[in-house]
């Protein structure tokens, strides 16, 4: 091997070059001949782990060996070699100069370090892209598992590289940062606080990947796109994307439609204000006319029947309505939103259905409906909600009820 190094340099000095020159020239011509030797074995490590990956690929069901070409996998693998290759060959090159030999062994150690980095990044990327495809790994945040690891990894790295640039060793190096750990972890504050905070996320189940969430103190309302260390990204119903640091997610209060999404239907939860004037008492001739609507019908005979028996039973002197019990015409539309709400056929009927009335208020009596579709689609969802109120609405007129409406230039118009 001493031959070979310094052939090139036995043959200038032969041909009268001085000994400095032929020194140079021979180191430069041995550096040409290394890159040439590197160039060849990379080309070749690459097309023959190429071959392996695609072979593999072929051969197995598994689309893992796609997804680890894609993310260049083989190709960080191919560099492998050229540089150990290159790391055995520095001592010839440089063989007559120490200190340039050790300058460039660090170097590729250092370029080692990075391209370990690079090659650990690119499987866990891959391993990250494959499980994304499976069911069970969908709606979990892997982004946040990997970019903690890569974090620690880049941490190592670097320690690993200060130490071979100072040349102490890594331990020695690593227990002298102690003094200045407090600073450190100023630096990395929000990474600690979203590992911290995915890991409870994850644990506690707060929310998954395709989850619709609303964060109003961020504005975000709609489905959740990403999971990251730092951030959750959001995007929003206008196709907006909204960014939420990942800590706020356990440090304020955000709301996840998941269990709506995974119950039987979504809830209707509306009200209409009846003006308070326009409750009455129900004659006997009112009482007639309402038996005319079919789906409260039975309703209404069934329950005169028994107000009549009560008053009968005690004596009650009907010749002034207030006595005795009755019909109001807010009970009977009450029951009416009831009835109309069970039968309407988007209603999910294994759910809770119920019109109830509210604490009266300045703006009149709330009746509200509390009930659940089946479509639990957003589009669906709102027409099924209008539907049911357009028709409550145009009912309101035959049980002489008036909803209420703040004071308008009709209001004040003359008849």
């Amino acid at each position: 091997m001493d031959n070979i190094k310094h052939l090139l340099y036995n043959y200038l000095l032969e041909l009268g070059v001085s000994e400095s020159a032929a020194i140079y020239i021979n180191m430069t011509a041995l550096l040409l001949a290394l890159f040439i030797i590197l160039f060849i074995v990379d080309f070749v490590i690459r097309r023959i782990i190429r071959v392996v990956f695609q072979g593999l690929a072929t051969r197995t069901r598994s689309n893992f060996d796609d997804i680890m070409i894609k993310n260049k996998v083989p190709r960080n693998i191919a560099h492998i070699i050229p540089l150990l290759v290159a790391y055995e060959l520095v001592p010839t090159v440089f063989s007559d100069f120490p200190f340039w030999e050790k300058m460039v062994e660090k170097t590729l150690m250092i370029f080692g370090i990075i391209l370990t980095l690079w090659l650990v990044r690119s499987f866990l990327n891959a391993l990250k892209d494959f499980l994304k495809t499976l069911n069970a790994f969908k709606d979990k945040p892997i982004d946040s598992y990997i970019q903690v690891f890569m974090i620690f990894a880049w941490i190592v790295g670097v320690f690993s590289a200060f130490a071979i640039i100072t040349g102490i060793s890594f331990l020695q190096f690593a227990t002298s940062l102690g003094a200045i750990s407090a600073v450190l972890l100023l630096v990395f504050k929000d990474t600690i606080l979203g590992f911290v905070a995915s890991i409870q996320v994850t644990i506690n189940d707060m929310i998954r990947i395709g989850d619709w969430i609303s964060f109003e103190k961020y504005g975000a309302d709609g489905d959740v796109i990403e999971i990251n260390l730092a951030t959750v990204k959001v995007q929003n119903w206008d196709k907006t994307i909204t960014t939420i640091p990942t800590y706020a997610l356990i440090s304020d209060s955000f709301k996840n439609w998941r269990g709506m999404m995974d119950s039987g239907g979504r809830r209707i939860k509306r009200s209409l204000n009846i003006k308070l004037d326009s409750v009455k008492y129900l004659t006997q001739n009112e009482l007639v006319k309402l038996r005319n609507i079919e789906i409260i019908s039975d309703y209404i005979i069934t329950r005169q029947q028994q107000i009549n028996d009560y008053n009968t039973d005690n004596n009650i002197d009907k010749s002034v309505l207030l006595n005795g019990r009755n019909l109001t015409n807010l009970g009977v539309f009450r029951k009416y939103i009831e009835t109309y709400t069970e039968k309407h056929s988007a209603i999910n009927k294994d759910m809770m259905i119920m019109a109830r009335q509210l604490a009266p208020t300045s703006q009149g009596i709330p009746l509200e409906i509390y009930a659940f579709s089946s479509d639990k689609r957003w589009q669906n969802y709102e027409y099924i909600m209008s539907d049911i109120f357009d028709h409550i609405i145009a009912a309101v007129t035959y049980f002489d009820l008036e909803i209420f409406e703040l004071p308008n230039n009709s209001n004040f118009k003359s008849n």
